[in-house]
């Protein structure tokens, strides 16, 4: 089975499983906040997440002998790359947003902002 869950890994499989989504995770973190960073719109966050789910697909092809192309699968992990790139982007936006017009708008959440009054 490939994707993010694990069915009989060895113990040394199981490392290399964790840290290939590991990275993958943290990817999907830095390209959307790469995105906000440029001031670009969010669909371009969710398009660098489509090519890294299939980067991803093809590692866990490559390392783990999965199915290369699976849609299921595909679709799971580009869910929930897809969660950490907005996560990534929000966060940043945030931040963007509260400290460049500190004198409209403050922090509400680490991933929103709102009108001071």
């Amino acid at each position: 089975m490939q994707g993010l869950f694990v069915e009989q890994d060895a113990g040394v499989h199981l490392v290399i499983r964790a840290l290939v989504v590991l990275l993958g995770f943290w990817t999907a973190w830095r390209a959307g906040k790469a995105v906000a960073e440029g001031w670009s719109n969010y669909p371009l966050a969710v398009v660098y997440t489509l090519l890294l789910a299939g980067a991803m697909q093809f590692l866990h092809y490559a390392l783990f002998e999965g199915p290369i192309l699976d849609g299921f699968f595909y679709g799971l992990d580009f869910v929930t790359l897809l969660v950490f790139s907005t996560a990534g982007f929000r966060y940043r936006r945030t931040t963007q947003m509260t400290s460049n017009y500190y004198w409209l708008y403050e922090k509400s959440s680490p991933f929103s902002w709102k009108e001071k009054h």
